[in-house]
């Protein structure tokens, strides 16, 4: 979320006008619109507005009240979220059948580490059950027989618990435009490559078959694109000659649960930010945080040669063209 702004997520099906009508409102509190980004992705319109609230003339609950009467107007769903709705923001883990992510963020929590609270974990199998059970954590399962979640009941559980952040913890759905639109910028996945290489499923399987030599894993924030979201950590490892995805599975899976906690601090902490789809640190010299490769395979790496300066070679100017 950027500094000190309000969030207005407008979501809904795409009709003219949607935008004046929010805005014309906004204007007329005296609240000055910062930044606004839409999008429309398989007939879901999106807008996302970053206002400034601070001079407006009505309050917090009245600003809500009225975007969501107006909201309902327009037939669409407004959400409406404040710098500073509450000091320890709000987790819900979404998972499937493997337990290394979730185990990792319990253990985070429990130490103090995390920086803020698993309010609920929800999937679309119950088998990690029991693991939310230990950690006295409520655990939702949304999915049928065959694990095809009902993204309405979802989205009601994300609502009930006032999520600030959803972490896809090895969750093995794609998400709709539906509920990534309204969570933008506030869904975490974790992917056992380093991205953009083997998207999709079977990823470690992708990395024996192409004869890759350095594999790995990334954790990014998700978009309505499959596994083309900003990238905020990664981590790399060696691939063994004849190894089998389960040897993967083995070396990539703890990388996959450090590399999605670190970056789960580090979006909670608000150290990073996105910019023409690329992440950065917002104060690289207030932290050590590790978004790739430790510094230590920096200066392992040879400095030289470069073209231009070895002893006998240097850099020439091009010849001008002829008139």
């Amino acid at each position: 979320m950027t500094h000190g702004l309000t969030e207005i997520t407008v979501v809904g099906d795409d009709d003219t006008g949607l935008i004046a009508e929010v805005t014309s409102l906004l204007f007329e509190r005296g609240i000055n619109i910062e930044d606004l980004d839409q999008a429309v992705r398989e007939g879901v319109f999106r807008m996302t507005m970053h206002v400034d609230t601070a001079e407006m003339v009505t309050t917090e609950g009245k600003l809500r009240e009225d975007l969501h009467e107006l909201g309902e107007e327009l037939g669409v769903d407004v959400q409406v979220r404040f710098p500073a709705d509450r000091e320890t923001q709000s987790i819900a883990v979404l998972v499937t059948k493997e337990s290394h992510c979730l185990e990792a963020l319990f253990e985070a929590w429990a130490n103090g580490d995390l920086g803020a609270d698993i309010e609920v974990v929800i999937g679309n199998h119950d088998d990690l059950e029991p693991l939310a059970e230990k950690y006295d954590v409520p655990f939702h399962d949304i999915g049928d027989e065959k694990g095809t979640p009902d993204e309405d009941r979802l989205l009601e559980l994300l609502g009930e618990y006032e999520v600030d952040l959803v972490v896809l913890a090895r969750y093995m759905r794609i998400l709709s435009p539906d509920v990534v639109f309204r969570y933008e910028s506030r869904i975490i996945n974790v992917h056992p490559s380093l991205l953009p290489a083997f998207p999709g499923a079977s990823a470690y399987m992708q990395a024996i078959e192409e004869g890759v030599r350095i594999a790995g894993v990334t954790a990014h924030y998700v978009t309505t694109d499959l596994d083309q979201g900003p990238i905020i950590t990664q981590r790399a490892f060696n691939v063994p000659d004849d190894a089998t995805e389960a040897d993967l599975q083995r070396i990539g899976q703890p990388l996959e649960a450090e590399a999605l906690v670190e970056a789960i601090g580090l979006h909670l902490d608000d150290e990073v930010t996105v910019h023409r789809g690329r992440t950065k640190l917002r104060d690289p010299d207030e932290t050590d945080a590790q978004l790739g490769a430790p510094e230590v395979l920096d200066d392992a790496n040879p400095d030289r040669p470069i073209d231009g300066l070895g002893e006998f070679v240097a850099d020439e100017p091009e010849p001008e063209a002829d008139d």
